[in-house]
This record gives C-alpha cells, structure tokens and sequence, in this order.
C-alpha cells in the first residue's frame, strides 16, 4: 500500500495536477484519506504510467510551487 506525502493539502495539488493535465477531472482526482492506492491506481491506468511513477509525479507536485510540470 502506498501512502501519499503531500507538503501542500490536497485541493491546492488537485488544482496543480489539473493544469498540467487538462484531461483528469475531479472524479479522476477524488480523493479520500487512507485510499491513496485507489486513487494512485486510477491515474495510473488512465495516464498508462506506473503507480511508483504517478506518487512520485503528485509528491513533487506537493513540494512545487507554482505550476505542475
């Protein structure tokens, strides 16, 4: 099971992910405490990426500020 660290809250990284993927919407986003891997699973499928790559890809977001890239 993966767990997410997230330096920022999460609708500040949901807003970051969501402008540098226009495509994901809220309910790719959804987001619930204690089911990070729902969700990393989720993007990973539809972003055709690994789940390692896509916490890697949402923990910088976290630690970024301004735009995801």
């Amino acid at each position: 099971m993966s767990t997410l660290k997230l330096e920022t809250n999460w609708e500040e990284v949901k807003e970051k992910l969501k402008e540098a993927n226009p495509y994901l919407s809220d309910e790719d986003l959804d987001y619930e405490p204690g089911e990070e891997q729902a969700l990393l699973e989720h993007l990973a499928k539809k972003m055709e990426r690994s789940v390692d790559h896509i916490k890697g890809w949402i923990e910088s977001v976290s630690y970024n500020e301004g735009k995801a890239s």
